[in-house]
């Protein structure tokens, strides 16, 4: 039930809807449809004679009646009630408390509150039931209610299922009771009637019915706000029982419906209900078949069908090879109808390719019951009324029941029950048709459907939806190619989930802090020439070359003295191999040359003495100098590290420095002021070296988040890779639920072979007829066991050619005709010995598949033998008996009731020369006409009208041809056998 139809419904409920007054204000009363055929006007009045005339409801009589004569329905019903009761006619307005009788030759609907006729056709003839049933669901809903009563063919089943799928209450006439059983048992075995009786048990039903709330109450559920604890308790023990979660359905649609099976129970609060369900663990089987009622049919919006056909199949042919399979899913597709549509329409468009792809179409729903019927593929004729001839023809077989979709078509749908919000999905789908699904499910919800959808699809891949669904909630997932038809198109999007992760990483994606630094990808010439620069300007400086890691790239000159490696792992860090004393000043000038990308320089580092250097003086002062440079455009900045002695005269100089600063104890002289101010500058240095310090602390933590980002990006690309994971096994899940699908299916299809298998073997081996089945190479396929006497068979010959069979005919070249028939589609009869002398009646026919293929032939041997001995005897007798009669002297003709010759001996022949060949002739026509006369005519017909069993001679005397004749006559009757006349011929004397 859509949201629209609820609003629709809601809104012709409520206080302010405008009424007609011709309706009393009221045009939401229930109105029952009571459908009947042979039997019916008893099952009408047992009906309303128990009904009161106060129930509140109006009641539509609908029987098929004789379309040339005049109904005296009414006159009968009348007498049966106390309601009036009319004839209906069009534009008729319903009113409760009131009986309408449909009248002949009338198709009729209801249409708001007014009852609709049109002249009746006769392919319609027996499906008015159905007609005014659809008419009453839409136009009523739950204010729906239909009987099904005694009547010989499936009309009203249809009706039933459309009242019941629109929220109404469905009746059927039991067994017992109905005069005839064949309509209301096919309503039965739909699936979709709640109650069965006799009609005065259906009355009394419909009585207690028409007090419940359900069913006065105009736009209320009865269930009210206070019932939210109570559907949690029935949602609970419906996930318990059945393991579905309807909590995620609509609520407005699941209230209506547990109200509707507390009307059938008589229940009027739902914590009785919620009792009721608890003591009684079946009705939440009945719940749940409720709450899944779906409403289907073939070819259910027939320009749907030819959009697919025109835009859709074509597309996903496109590029397609042809052992790539044709894959779709019909998500709920409860009997099945919907999914056989969709495959008759797509071996229509491949009908007419060269070569096409294999076709798989999964079909799910969550209900068992129509998972089953699905699979058989029977359907009652009523509900093949969409389905042309020509289709029905080409898909369908007749059996026993209705008709049944032809195992080519079978075999491409494959159904299983499936839970849309639990269970995994197919995947790589070409098309999916989800249709009136969606409209039962929570907003939520169905976005969450539309996203599995959107994964189970390839690209490109179509989806299909209800007239009243659509996919705006997704827009990012798909778009619509044609919106009238709800026919969308899969659109790329971020959540597409991609297993090829290689592709994915590229080393772009790798920070480049965390790569170590490579040398070729720098310019050994753009360092070269910096070396040669730097030791131009310091001729005799020791020099190394670091990047901007610090990793040391060349060595120049003598480093001995400043670089000292310490012990544990190798490492070629400057700030690792370097002296500890000159690690800050190293560190601050790096800091400072890479920030300002300038020359840095810094004086008077002190050196302690060098195990290394042993030459060197007991102090040592260097001056550090660092050149920042790039080998090339887009290389990242190296730097010039150079350690150049001071001069001598430097460092005698510093001693008296010294001296004079301890002179100058008194900061108030010149001295002291002097001194004053290198503290100052020493004091100034010392800050900017803390402030490149705490710079580089800076730097440092920036490069601890950055790395803490990086172990979060790749716990988020391991989170990734853990959902890509899940998801493939997500789809190894639904890979194996369609095998374990198709698994069942073969399971089931290997059980109906076993048992067709077992039904055949038994029929062959109880037929007292040798018949033998050959393949197109003569290969023995079966055989009977009288046949194997004949042909002298085994049972280890079949499979074997049948030449190399001796068998026990008479007949040459019998492979050679077999083989004629089978190129040519001919038919053959024969009659053969055997080599004991027995005969038979040989007979061979093309053996036809059930797609109507040829595949060998089938070898009849009936038995002929008495037949044809008692057929020899009989001719034996024959000649004998007309030798006999051709020795007699005396002339004598027989005759036949037409009073033809049959036979003469010779004797008359020649008395009257007549021509030995008069057999089959007229008697009056035998020599010029001159047996054509009055007496003899009248002899003859004298005889032919005896009566008697065994006749009198009759005799006359006729003058012919100028001869005076005796004549002679007795009729002879044989049983079983042709009437004769012996006529027998003597001159007379005169």
């Amino acid at each position: 039930m859509s949201e629209q139809a609820d609003k629709a419904r809601q809104d012709s409920m409520s206080p302010d809807a405008e009424t007609s007054p011709a309706e009393g204000g009221d045009r939401d009363f229930p109105v029952v449809a009571a459908g009947a055929s042979a039997g019916g006007i008893e099952a009408f009045r047992e009906l309303l004679s128990a009904m009161p005339n106060d129930t509140g409801m109006a009641f539509v009589l609908v029987l098929h009646l004789d379309p040339s004569g005049e109904s005296q329905l009414r006159e009968i019903i009348a007498q049966e009630t106390e309601m009036p009761v009319q004839e209906a006619k069009d534009g008729m307005v319903i009113e409760p408390n009131q009986v309408y009788v449909i009248p002949a030759n009338r198709t009729m609907t209801l249409r708001e509150g007014q009852l609709r006729l049109t002249q009746d056709e006769r392919s319609r003839l027996y499906r008015t039931i159905n007609i005014f049933f659809r008419s009453l669901a839409k136009a009523r809903r739950d204010k729906a209610i239909g009987v099904v009563l005694s009547g010989s063919n499936d009309d009203g089943s249809l009706g039933l299922e459309a009242i019941k799928e629109a929220g109404g209450i469905t009746f059927a006439q039991s067994e017992a009771s109905a005069q005839m059983r064949t309509m209301p048992n096919t309503a039965i075995a739909t699936g979709h009637v709640d109650f069965t009786g006799t009609p005065v048990e259906i009355a009394q039903v419909l009585v207690r019915t028409s007090h419940h709330s359900y069913v006065y109450d105009s736009g209320q559920d009865g269930l009210g706000p206070l019932g939210e604890e109570e559907l949690s308790d029935i949602f609970a023990m419906l996930r318990t029982a059945i393991g579905v979660d309807f909590s995620l359905y609509k609520e407005t649609t699941l209230r209506r419906r547990i109200f509707r099976r507390m009307a059938l129970l008589r229940l009027e609060e739902l914590p009785q209900y919620v009792k009721y369900l608890q003591q009684n663990p079946a009705e939440i089987e009945n719940l749940y078949h409720q709450i899944l009622i779906g409403a289907t049919g073939f070819f259910r919006d027939a320009p749907l069908f030819e959009a697919l056909k025109r835009e859709v199949f074509p597309a996903l042919m496109e590029n397609r090879s042809v052992q790539a399979p044709i894959r779709i899913w019909v998500a709920g597709c409860s009997t099945g109808e919907e999914a056989y549509s969709i495959g008759i329409g797509l071996l229509e468009f491949l009908s007419q390719a060269i070569a096409t792809p294999p076709i798989q179409i999964f079909a799910t729903d969550l209900n068992d019951a129509a998972i089953e019927q699905a699979r058989q593929g029977i359907y009652p004729a009523g509900r093949l009324t969409d389905v042309s001839p020509e289709r029905l023809q080409r898909f369908f077989m007749e059996v026993e029941g209705g008709y049944q979709v032809t195992k080519q078509l079978r075999e491409i749908c494959i159904f299983a029950r499936q839970n849309l919000l639990g269970d995994p999905p197919f995947s790589k789908l070409d098309l999916v048709s989800c249709r009136n699904v969606l409209i039962y499910f929570k907003p939520a919800a169905q976005r969450n459907i539309l996203s599995v959808i959107h994964y189970s699809l390839k690209s490109p891949g179509y989806l299909v939806l209800g007239s009243s669904e659509a996919a705006g909630s997704v827009p990012e997932l798909f778009t619509a190619v044609n919106p009238r038809q709800k026919v969308y198109l899969k659109q790329p999007s971020s959540a597409d989930w991609d297993f090829n992760l290689a592709e994915n990483i590229s080393s772009e994606d790798i920070p480049t802090r965390t790569r170590p630094w490579s040398r070729s990808a720098q310019s050994d010439a753009g360092i070269s020439r910096a070396a040669e620069q730097a030791l131009l300007l310091y001729h005799n400086a020791a020099a190394v070359i670091i990047d901007g890691q610090l990793n040391i790239l060349q060595f120049l000159g003598q480093t001995g003295a400043y670089i000292d490696p310490a012990p544990g792992q190798a490492s070629l860090n400057l700030l690792r191999l370097s002296r500890p004393e000159m690690q800050i000043d190293l560190r601050s000038a790096i800091h400072q040359a890479k920030e300002t990308q300038q020359t840095v320089s810094k004086t008077n580092v002190h050196l302690r003495p060098s195990e290394v250097a042993e030459d060197l003086p007991t102090t040592q002062r260097i001056n550090l100098v660092v050149l920042p440079f790039k080998p090339s455009a887009t290389a990242e900045t190296c730097f010039v590290v150079l350690f150049e002695d001071m001069s001598r005269s430097e460092a005698e100089a510093e001693p008296a420095a010294q001296s004079q600063l301890n002179r100058a104890a008194d900061y108030s002289t010149p001295d002291g002021a002097q001194v004053l101010h290198q503290l100052h500058q020493e004091l100034e240095t010392t800050k900017m070296h803390l402030q490149s310090i705490i710079e580089e602390q800076e730097a440092t933590n920036q490069d601890l988040r950055a790395a803490n980002e990086e172990i979060l990006s790749s716990n988020e690309e391991l989170q990734s890779t853990n959902e890509e994971l899940q998801t493939a096994k997500e789809e190894i899940q639904a890979t194996n639920e369609e095998l374990s699908t198709i698994n069942e299916e073969l399971y089931q299809r290997n059980a109906d072979t076993t048992r067709i298998s077992n039904d055949f073997q038994n029929l062959l081996g109880s037929i007292n007829i040798p018949i033998v089945m050959v393949e197109s190479e003569l290969r023995i396929r079966r055989f009977t066991p009288t046949a194997a006497r004949l042909f002298n068979l085994i049972p280890t010959d079949i499979g074997r050619p049948l030449n190399d069979i001796r068998h026990n005919l008479l007949i040459d070249d019998l492979e050679g005709r077999i083989l004629e028939v089978i190129r040519h589609l001919t038919q053959i009869s024969e009659e053969v010995q055997d080599r004991n002398g027995h005969w038979y009646d040989l007979r061979v026919r093309p053996y036809r598949t059930m797609d109507n293929r040829i595949d060998g032939a089938v070898i009849v041997m009936v038995a002929i033998d008495a037949l044809k001995r008692s057929s020899e005897a009989l001719r034996v007798a024959q000649t004998y008996a007309e030798a006999i009669v051709q020795t007699v002297e005396e002339s004598i003709v027989v005759l036949n009731e037409a009073l033809e010759v049959v036979t003469a001996t010779r004797s008359f022949y020649d008395a009257f020369g007549l021509p030995a060949d008069s057999a089959g002739r007229s008697l009056f026509e035998l020599g010029k006409g001159q047996w054509d006369v009055p007496e003899l005519r009248s002899l003859l017909a004298r005889v032919l009208s005896q009566t008697e069993i065994i006749p009198n001679q009759s005799t006359e005397r006729v003058t012919l041809a100028q001869r005076q004749l005796q004549l002679e006559a007795r009729k002879f009757v044989r049983p079983e056998q042709p009437l004769l006349i012996l006529l027998k011929v003597a001159d007379r004397a005169e």
